[in-house]
């Protein structure tokens, strides 16, 4: 795991407020869904982004999405710009975040196995 710097740290945190303001008010792309900035990994040199984000729907509505996102990193990048002190603002790379589909499944599945033991001891206890 890289070491976590405090500068990086708080530069991605505020670089996701940001980026979470700019995509709910600026970009008016109907390919655009529900989309949530789950988190930003900043570069220790601060040139370079990840941009993790989540979406509602199904996978096809996600792609898309990140392609909107993909073709307004630009933009978004140049609004960051004016947004914030900073010298230099770092390229946007977007990822889709599948930490909470990963989790629901995961919530199924440990659902699915109580529900198979409650059955089971029902039926021992018989």
């Amino acid at each position: 795991m890289p070491r976590d710097f405090p500068r990086t740290r708080r530069v991605g945190e505020q670089l996701q407020r940001e980026l979470a303001t700019l995509i709910r008010d600026e970009i008016n792309d109907p390919r655009l869904g529900m989309v949530s900035v789950s988190a930003v990994e900043v570069s220790r040199d601060l040139s370079h982004a990840k941009v993790y984000f989540s979406t509602l729907g199904a996978p096809e509505d996600a792609t898309a999405s990140l392609h909107v996102l993909e073709g307004a990193a630009g933009f978004l990048r140049h609004q960051l710009g004016s947004r914030l002190a900073m010298r230099h603002v770092p390229q946007l790379h977007f990822k889709q975040d599948h930490s909470l589909e990963e989790g629901a499944r995961l919530s199924a599945l440990i659902d699915t196995a109580v529900r198979g033991d409650q059955h089971d001891d029902d039926e021992t206890d018989n």
